[in-house]
């Protein structure tokens, strides 16, 4: 087989036949690998009557057990993770495998286009040119384009299995984890896919207590990765550069619900880069830069009480 592609499913069947159907009709040997997470809404019954996929069931475990599970039974040489409400090109899988075969990369990269699906419209991502460094465009938190637009040999995927202790997060803990193998990379211009907007996504419908668990997950992350590359002697000046421009919006967030963690996570970044640039402009970057971010963090935390209530604050 030359690519497996797995899809985590949970009560998708709205969008599921779009993505599987975005994967069929390839040139090289495909399989698709649909894992349905315990789905209520008739996936798996839709799923059983699909004579060109292999269906797996598990009892609700989340999405990253799900896709370990999917790779179990993977055969392919080159992986492909695909979330089963964004979709590929027609052309994706073929030009990607072709790309690695030719270049004997073990990960392929290309861009992903924005879809809103309420207005069927297309916003189109920074095209991908020069890409030196996959671990410092990952570190950053400029366009690192998405995993859905990526093919990875599957010897990366065998040493970086999806993590459920990162669970919030772990698709970013995947790829630095990747990066930090050093793949040998190709990049292949065009849109490989499109990460599709909708009201169910996971990501806006998180609550406060889902959100302190998921901004913990994500510095968590830095932690681990900054330690590593310190440990091996690798964290170079442009790596905490990049990871800081993270850790500040990151910081903001951890504030509103706990001031001296965000602290902790500031101070952390100007030992990281003493020289940062705080980059909010007008009168918050003023107050940053005058006030500090303590009382600055302070002072809209008071904002939002006045504007939303004390219960209401988010």
């Amino acid at each position: 087989m030359d690519v497996s592609v797995i899809i985590p499913a949970y009560n998708r069947l709205w969008c599921l036949p779009r993505a599987i159907n975005s994967c069929r009709h390839t040139k090289c040997r495909t399989e698709i690998i649909v894992v349905d997470d315990g789905s209520t809404d008739g996936t798996w019954e839709w799923l059983k009557d699909q004579t060109d996929i292999v269906a797996i069931r598990q009892e609700n475990q989340g999405q990253t057990k799900a896709i370990n599970n999917g790779f179990r039974v993977a055969k392919g040489e080159y992986i492909r993770f695909l979330d089963s409400d964004d979709f590929l090109c027609a052309d994706t899988i073929d030009r990607q495998f072709n790309k690695a075969v030719t270049t004997k990369a073990r990960l392929i990269c290309s861009r992903v286009d924005y879809y809103d699906e309420s207005l069927k419209a297309i916003t189109q991502a920074p095209e991908i040119t020069d890409w030196e460094d996959f671990l410092e465009i990952q570190l950053g938190n400029g366009y690192g384009s998405h995993f859905l637009g990526m093919l990875f040999h599957r010897s990366l995927v065998e040493k970086v299995p999806r993590r459920p202790d990162f669970a919030y997060r772990e698709d970013r803990m995947f790829l630095l984890e990747v990066a930090l193998l050093k793949p040998e990379m190709a990049v292949l211009e065009g849109c490989a896919g499109y990460w599709v907007q909708h009201q169910q996504q996971m990501q806006g419908n998180y609550n406060h207590a889902r959100m302190k668990a998921v901004n913990a997950q994500h510095l968590g992350i830095y932690q681990k990765i900054l330690a590593e590359l310190d440990s091996r002697g690798q964290l170079k000046p442009e790596y905490k550069k990049a990871a800081c421009t993270v850790l500040w919006p990151l910081a903001h967030w951890i504030a509103k619900y706990d001031i001296a963690a965000a602290n902790r996570v500031v101070k952390w970044l100007y030992e990281l880069d003493p020289e940062f640039n705080i980059p909010e402009r007008g009168l918050l970057g003023m107050m940053y830069s005058k006030l500090g971010f303590n009382i600055t963090e302070r002072l809209l935390r008071v904002r939002r009480i006045i504007k939303y209530g004390w219960k209401q604050s988010p």
